[in-house]
């Protein structure tokens, strides 16, 4: 299953994201974040894509989903959007069922990776 994670601005939220990678068994691994967001480094390897994160809704949820159109191989994804804020969480969801992909939330605990 492939992971598909949102870096947004704050790197003490990308922990969440960083264990995941680093515990998780993925096909392949998809980070959406600004500019800032290229500064995440992480030991597997991954794809970025660079979106603009001040868009407004309905535009930032068209970027995600241009972008993400034809990255995804199932019918269904791993999301984390344990970095970010609402805006950014809801054009994201609305972009991934609108390609459309089934979505599981992932989480990383004291137990391991789990689906939400």
């Amino acid at each position: 299953m492939e992971l598909i994670a949102l870096l947004s601005s704050g790197k003490g939220t990308w922990a969440q994201v960083s264990g995941l990678i680093k515990y998780g068994e993925w096909d392949k691994i998809i980070l959406l974040g600004d500019d800032f967001a290229k500064q995440f480094i992480t030991e597997k390897p991954f794809e970025f894509i660079r979106i603009d994160l001040n868009k407004k809704l309905k535009d930032l949820k068209e970027e995600f989903q241009q972008r993400l159109k034809g990255k995804i191989n199932g019918t269904e994804v791993a999301l984390s959007i344990a970095s970010g804020d609402g805006k950014e969480h809801m054009a994201l969801i609305s972009a991934l069922i609108n390609l459309p992909v089934g979505i599981r939330f992932a989480a990383l605990t004291k137990d391991g990776v789990i689906d939400l």
